[in-house]
C-alpha cells in the first residue's frame, strides 16, 4: 500500500520535509519515504491530494483506560493507595482497552500512549507505551518504559490525611531512597549469589526496581514546583537514574538550569485552571520556554484531567503561547517517542518503524481540525477523501 502526493512531515533526525512524496506500508511497517510520485499504482493506495502526512501523535503521561467515563469509583483504578511504595504493581493489569477514550484518541490522531499509575504513592508502579488501536491490552502493548514516583502534595496530602507517613516532603524523597537503596542491595545479593540456596528471600518490590536500576527503564517523576523539580534531579543522580520531568509546572522558572542538566519534560495538562497550590505558577508559555531553552519538551494530555482528544488543541495553545510549529510538532512525535522509550518505534515517518501515520489539510494544531486520515501499524483506522469544516 502507498500514500502519495502528501507533504511529508519525516520528524527524522534531519526534520527532512519532503513537499511532495509518498510512502509505502508493508506489512504494518514502512518500507519506503520517498520524493516525487511512485512508478506505479495499486487499487488500495491513497491519493493525499497534497495533505500533509505526519507521524501518529504521542501522548507521553496519560491514564488512559485507568477508569472508565461514567462509571465513577468502580473503575478507577489509577492509585493504590493502601500503601506509599508499591513498585511491584503492574499498570497493564488496570487497562481497560474498551474505555471509549481509545477511540476518541484514534479518532483525534493520536496512536500511542504511555500510561501510568496516578500520583498518590512516592513508589507507585510500571508504565507502559501502549497501541490505541486494539481490544485486548496484551496485543496493543508496545512495552514497559518507566517506574512512576511522585513528590510534592499529591502523596503529601493522601497520606497526611491518614496520620501516616510521608506528611512531608523530606519523608516522601526518604521513601524514594530507602525503596532504591535496598534495591540496590537485593540486586547485589541476586549477583553475588553462587547457587539458589544462596538468593535472597524473593522482594517484589525490589525486584521491580532492578530494570530501572540497570537503566532497562526511565524514572517518571510526578514534579510540580521548582524545589520538587530539582529533588528529582538529585535522587536520579544519586542513584544514576535515567529520568523524565513529567509535568514540570515550574520549569519555566528553571529552564535554564534543567537546559544545563539535560533534563527531559513532559508537560502538561495545559488545558486545566491552578486548582491547587504547587500550580499557582502554571502558564500555558511553559513548553516554548522550556523548549527555546533547549530542554527536550513533550506535551501531555495528563488524561483524563485533560481529555485526551484534546491534544492536538493543547499543542495549539503551546504554539500560541510562544512554541514554533516545529517544536509543538517534535513535542507530540520525535520527542514524547525519545522521551518515551519507543523511538525505534514510532514518532517518526521512517523505513522499519510502525505505520502510524495522521494525514490532515490544515494545520493539525487548530480547533477546527480533524485528521483526514489516520493509520496505526499499517491499517486504516480513518479515511476520509472529503474534510468539511
Amino acid at each position: 500500500m502507498k500514500i502519495y502526493n502528501v507533504k511529508i512531515f519525516t520528524m527524522n533526525k534531519a526534520r527532512s520535509v519532503i513537499e511532495k512524496g509518498w510512502v509505502e506500508i508493508t506489512e504494518g511497517k514502512i518500507t519506503a519515504v520517498c520524493e516525487g510520485t511512485p512508478s506505479s499504482f495499486e487499487d488500495v493506495d491513497i491519493d493525499g491530494g497534497g495533505a500533509a502526512l505526519y507521524p501518529g501523535f504521542i501522548d507521553a503521561h496519560t491514564h488512559v483506560g485507568l477508569t472508565t467515563n461514567g462509571v465513577g469509583i468502580e473503575s478507577e483504578d489509577f492509585n493504590e493507595e493502601s500503601e506509599p511504595c508499591s513498585a511491584q504493581l503492574r499498570v497493564i493489569d488496570a487497562i481497560n482497552p474498551f474505555d471509549e477514550s481509545f477511540e476518541k484518541a484514534r479518532n483525534a490522531g493520536i496512536t500511542s500512549v504511555l500510561i501510568s499509575p496516578g500520583s498518590m504513592n512516592p513508589v507507585a508502579g510500571d508504565i507502559v507505551a501502549v497501541s490505541t488501536d486494539g481490544r485486548r491490552i496484551d496485543n496493543m502493548l508496545l512495552r514497559r518504559v518507566g517506574i512512576k514516583f511522585a513528590l510534592g502534595e499529591n502523596p503529601k496530602m493522601t497520606y497526611m490525611n491518614r496520620d501516616e507517613t510521608p506528611c512531608t516532603r523530606m519523608a516522601i524523597a526518604a521513601m524514594i531512597r530507602e525503596a532504591l537503596l535496598k534495591a540496590q542491595r537485593y540486586m547485589a545479593d541476586k549477583e553475588a549469589a553462587e547457587s539458589e540456596s544462596d538468593l535472597p528471600e524473593l522482594d517484589p518490590k525490589s525486584e521491580a526496581l532492578i530494570p530501572l536500576l540497570r537503566g532497562e527503564l526511565k524514572a517518571h517523576f510526578h514534579c510540580h514546583r521548582a524545589d520538587d523539580i530539582f529533588t528529582a534531579l538529585r535522587i536520579s543522580r544519586e542513584f544514576g537514574l535515567d529520568y523524565v520531568l513529567i509535568h514540570c509546572t515550574d520549569g519555566h522558572l528553571i529552564a535554564g538550569e534543567l537546559a544545563l542538566e539535560n533534563a527531559s519534560a513532559v508537560v502538561g495538562p495545559i488545558i486545566c485552571d491552578p486548582c491547587k497550590p504547587e500550580l499557582a505558577n502554571i502558564t500555558p508559555k511553559n513548553a516554548g520556554l522550556l523548549a527555546q531553552h533547549g530542554v527536550k519538551t513533550a506535551i501531555c494530555t495528563d488524561h483524563s484531567e485533560t481529555p485526551i482528544e484534546y491534544l492536538p488543541l493543547t499543542v495549539g495553545i503551546a504554539v500560541k503561547n510562544g512554541m514554533t510549529f516545529m517544536q509543538a510538532l517534535e513535542a507530540v512525535t520525535i520527542n514524547a517517542a525519545e522521551i518515551g522509550g519507543i523511538d525505534d518505534l514510532a514518532g517518526s515517518i521512517e523505513t522499519g518503524k510502525r505505520a502510524d501515520m495522521v494525514m490532515f489539510e490544515g494545520s493539525p494544531f487548530e480547533v477546527m481540525s480533524e485528521p483526514k486520515l489516520v493509520m496505526i501499524n499499517g491499517t486504516l483506522i480513518k479515511y476520509r477523501k472529503e474534510i468539511r469544516y
